[in-house]
């Protein structure tokens, strides 16, 4: 494989997955087998974003939606589709205690709190994300209580639409990178060895993830 410069023009997420599959011809029998990444739509705003993943964190999927649903209605949008957008300030003016009644936890409260303060302050600068390097964010996204780096990784992925970000904690791409060129789950590459694994796959590494997570999900020839 070999490393190429990062492009004038950002690309579609297709376009970068041919560059990637050009590239590698091992890699190029998933992205044939999965076809173009499909990549969730995001949520309406990042802060939107942000406090869903909180709420979902260590939750069943069903669980987590119904507690998010009470929490949105508490400002006017109990199904996430209305026309009301979500603000930190309205969140920061809510007492934890009400916030717990939707059934967050104690420490998920704090940290819808927490993040909705960082908003406000500028600590965590949404208004004007678009324009803050992907490390930067990440660093001040985990400051806020309740975030980690994954978490992190995650919104830049799914939300921001970055497009390379190497999420090496993650074990479903570590697993997939295994699965993919062939080395048995128990030698999957550990999170310190596949940050340098990544590097021929800049500046795709989100798209490259995606494709490693989805190996798992398929069978590859021979």
């Amino acid at each position: 494989m070999v490393f190429r410069p990062m492009p004038s023009r950002r690309p579609s997420p297709t376009a970068a997955a041919r560059e990637l599959a050009a590239r590698d011809a091992v890699l190029a029998r998933v992205i044939d087998q999965v076809g173009p990444p499909r990549i969730r739509p995001p949520q309406r705003t990042p802060f939107e974003a942000l406090t869903r993943a909180i709420t979902f964190q260590q939750l069943s999927g069903k669980a987590a939606a119904t507690i998010y649903g009470r929490f949105l209605a508490l400002y006017g949008d109990g199904d996430g589709q209305g026309d009301g957008q979500l603000e930190p300030e309205a969140v920061l003016a809510t007492p934890i205690e009400g916030l717990r009644r939707t059934g967050l936890s104690a420490a998920k409260a704090a940290s819808i709190h927490d993040l909705a303060a960082k908003v406000v302050d500028g600590t965590v600068p949404l208004d004007r994300v678009s324009r803050v390097p992907d490390e930067e964010l990440i660093e001040r996204l985990l400051v806020v209580r309740g975030i980690g780096r994954w978490t992190a990784e995650m919104f830049l992925i799914f939300q921001l639409r970055r497009l390379d970000v190497w999420p090496v904690d993650d074990l479903g791409v570590r697993k997939g990178y295994a699965r993919t060129y062939g080395i048995p789950d128990k030698d999957a590459p550990a999170p310190k060895e596949l940050v340098a694994l990544g590097d021929p796959f800049r500046p795709y590494r989100s798209i490259a993830a995606w494709y490693f997570w989805r190996a798992l999900d398929v069978t590859l020839p021979g």
